[in-house]
C-alpha cells in the first residue's frame, strides 16, 4: 500500500500540531482536559489519515478550529503569541493538505470537460 505525499504532509503537520499543543498544555492545571480536548484529536487523526477514509476530510474541518484557536489566542495572549502563530500555521497546513488532493481532481475533472 502507497501513501500519498499530501496525507504524509497531513499527518506531519498533524502530528507537529498535537506536539506544539502538548508542549503549551503540559504545566495547564486541567491537562487532562487539554490533552482530551487538543492533543488527542490530531493524534488520533495522524495514525488515521494514511489508512484513507474520512480521517482527511475530518482533519481539515477540525483545523477550521484550530486556525481559530489560533487567532484567538494570538490576539489575547500577547506574551504566548509566537507557539500561537504556529499553531495558525500548521492549522493551515492542515487545510492545505486535506483540501489540495480534491483541488487538484477537480482542476483535472474541469480540463478534461473543455
Amino acid at each position: 500500500m502507497s501513501v500519498k505525499p499530501a496525507r504524509i504532509v497531513l499527518s506531519l503537520a498533524l502530528l507537529a500540531l498535537a506536539a506544539l499543543y502538548a508542549t503549551l498544555y503540559h504545566d495547564d492545571p486541567r491537562r487532562l482536559a487539554a490533552v482530551l480536548v487538543f492533543v488527542l484529536p490530531p493524534l488520533l487523526l495522524a495514525l488515521a489519515v494514511p489508512r484513507g477514509g474520512q480521517a482527511p476530510f475530518w482533519a481539515g474541518v477540525l483545523a477550521l478550529f484550530w486556525f481559530s484557536h489560533g487567532v484567538m489566542a494570538a490576539w489575547s495572549e500577547p506574551a504566548q503569541r509566537l507557539p500561537h502563530v504556529l499553531e495558525i500555521g500548521l492549522a493551515l497546513l492542515v487545510i492545505g493538505a486535506a483540501s489540495g488532493p480534491g483541488l487538484r481532481a477537480r482542476r483535472q475533472a474541469r480540463r478534461a470537460q473543455r
